[in-house]
């Protein structure tokens, strides 16, 4: 009879696609107290007629931005054809009354040829920005169109001949142009936010972008890769507050994934207060501070700084997705799936995904995780595409498929993932966790002991995570000497 007292879960757990206004209209439809619901059923369906309206204005003001090509040919310039891609992608996220296709969704299209309009249906929005990039010495051009999906009328077009200092006065302005475009009205304080120069040194913003190419991989050498070039970045330009933040978070993920270097932890706590002095208003920066503050285990303050964060900026992932991480850790569950599906919201990334869907399979809600499984696993294929040696997201897939009882598939995924990194600790205890889930409660406490002695063992973590819970009267499980 739980259905009679339990809270009824969001359509979106099922069918994520659901615009938010009719998951809003169905949820209130299905309240368990009589005052709560429509007082008719007219009044519910005006209700759905007024959120397809709404989604239909909504979807008329949506975007795709493609990746931009890099017509110089040169592997270096990668780097900054992707990184002008993210960070407008980045801008447009933040503007109210735009939707953005994810960096994941459009990444998939990178290299390959196919007509925007078949893109735009596979992505559900009207519009797509494509672009290119080419730098000649100290000279950069972008060349940008806006094209309407559906007929595939050129919306704007514009070419940029400019320094290469000039480059986020170029993200600005393609930002601005696309918003009127799309007919989308920015508030003064969206028009500052994007106005604003995080740095005058070009050389350190190139440092910048190759530090995030290397942080998004998570692996141990690339976390380190990052820390250098952030730091670059900074002996280039000492006041440059998102590089500071870079060095913190790189130390904390290296701290919470490879626990085995304490000067990570203070690097951390110094390069995220010197973020947050340089920049008080710096959403980056109160992020980076909180996620510092919970590795020292100074949680209240970090749990502040998190939600200062997303206060200063809605779509802010990493406030909302550490966040999380640290409510699991506590065993607060239901305000951890909150935000995980959050961070999943404000960016589609495989580990919110994935995280999501435990912790929905820790508080027992089984549909609720079945749904959040799949919907990681979709996002998860999509990330291996792009990502094919990424050894943490290939776990994911594989616990994924295993969850959901393809238990071959995910018993492959797992295999490759350990052929990729077969000495990373969070790798060895993603597969522990899958061996768990299949039976294989010797196989698992093997890996586990193995993954201990490479660096993991948060017991907070495992003390919560619903995969290990057939190893727990397990003799050898009992014995396991976890890190605090």
């Amino acid at each position: 009879a739980r259905h009679l007292a339990d809270a009824v879960p969001p359509l979106t757990t099922v069918r994520p696609d659901v615009p938010t206004n009719v998951a809003r209209a169905v949820l209130k439809a299905l309240a368990k107290a009589p005052a709560d619901r429509f007082s008719s059923l007219q009044t519910f369906a005006d209700a759905l007629r007024a959120a397809a309206a709404d989604q239909e204005e909504a979807v008329a003001r949506s975007v795709a931005v493609l990746p931009f090509a890099n017509l110089g040919g040169i592997p270096e310039d990668e780097v900054l054809s992707d990184g002008l891609t993210d960070e407008i992608i980045g801008a447009l996220t933040r503007l109210e009354g735009l939707r953005v296709a994810s960096r994941t969704s459009v990444f998939t299209y990178k290299g390959k040829s196919q007509d925007v309009r078949s893109i735009g249906a596979q992505l559900h929005v009207r519009s797509a920005l494509e672009g290119s990039v080419q730098r000649a010495g100290g000279r950069l051009r972008v060349s940008v169109r806006l094209v309407g999906v559906r007929d595939g009328y050129l919306l704007w077009s514009e070419r940029y001949d400019r320094e290469l200092r000039d480059v986020f006065a170029i993200q600005d302005e393609i930002a601005q142009n696309v918003a009127r475009a799309l007919r989308v009205i920015l508030s003064d304080e969206e028009r500052r936010a994007l106005a604003r120069v995080p740095t005058r040194e070009v050389g350190a913003y190139e440092c910048y972008l190759r530090g995030r190419q290397f942080f998004r991989q998570t692996r141990k050498k690339s976390l380190q890769f990052a820390r250098e070039m952030f730091q670059r970045a900074i002996a280039i330009d000492p006041g440059y507050a998102l590089a500071w933040a870079g060095v913190a978070d790189c130390c904390s993920l290296l701290n919470m994934y490879y626990p085995d270097s304490e000067t990570d932890l203070g690097l951390a706590d110094e390069a995220s207060a010197k973020a947050l002095a340089l920049v008080p208003e710096l959403p980056e920066a109160h992020a980076a501070r909180g996620f510092a503050l919970w590795r020292m285990k100074r949680v209240d303050e970090a749990v502040s700084e998190f939600e200062t964060a997303a206060r200063l900026d809605p779509t802010q992932f990493e406030a909302r997705y550490f966040h999380a991480r640290l409510c699991f850790h506590e065993g607060r569950l239901e305000r951890a799936a909150e935000l995980f599906e959050e961070a999943a919201r404000a960016r589609e990334n495989p580990e919110a995904r994935f995280f999501a869907a435990q912790a929905c399979a820790a508080l027992g809600r089984k549909a609720e995780a079945e749904a959040a499984y799949r919907r990681a696993l979709h996002v998860v294929l999509q990330h291996l595409e792009l990502n094919p040696d990424d050894s943490r997201a290939a776990t994911v897939c594989a616990v994924s498929l295993c969850r959901l009882g393809d238990r071959d598939a995910g018993l492959s995924w797992a295999e490759r993932a350990r052929g990729i990194d077969p000495d990373d600790p969070g790798v060895i205890y993603n597969v522990a966790c899958l061996y768990a889930l299949e039976g294989r409660a010797d196989d698992a406490i093997d890996c586990l002991e193995q993954a201990v002695r490479a660096g993991f063992g948060h017991k907070d973590w495992i003390a919560h995570d619903p995969d290990l819970d057939a190893l727990r009267e397990h003799p050898r499980f009992k014995t396991i000497a976890w890190h605090g």
